[in-house]
């Protein structure tokens, strides 16, 4: 008779051991993903958010392609945004100053916190052409 009880104890002390390490493993499971939609196991992920991808615009002819490309923005954030010209322009931000050389055909990252609220126009000079709309929200 104590075998027959030390089996069924020791068959519970197994199964209680198995249910806490389900427990464990899945809480940890869980833990690992929150606050970071980059990969599982990158390097930082859990720091630092991943960076969202730059937008660019692209002019050919002195005009952006697709229209002018509307951005929005949180006072507060960094804002950043590429433009690609297939012509040496200037490109100036209204209400921030920001002037810019566009060389033909290289990228331009421009970047700069977003520390006005407001719709600001980014154009082309001298042609004063808008190819963006940025939104500075708060």
């Amino acid at each position: 008779m104590d075998s027959k009880i030390g089996r069924v104890a020791l068959g519970i002390v197994a199964v209680a051991a198995a249910v806490v390490l389900l427990v464990v493993l899945s809480s940890s499971d869980d833990d690992s993903g929150k606050g970071s939609d980059a990969g599982a196991g990158s390097a930082g992920a859990a720091s630092k958010p991943a960076k969202p991808a730059t937008p660019t615009i692209v002019v050919r002819g002195g005009k952006p392609v697709g229209g002018v490309k509307e951005l929005d923005f949180e006072a507060g954030d960094t804002v950043r945004f590429a433009v690609r010209s297939d012509a040496s322009e200037e490109l100036h931000v209204h209400g921030y100053d920001i002037e810019r050389e566009l060389p033909a055909g290289r990228k331009v990252v421009v970047q700069f916190p977003a520390d006005i609220e407001g719709i600001f126009e980014a154009e082309l000079h001298p042609s004063d052409t808008q190819i963006a709309e940025l939104r500075i929200e708060p």
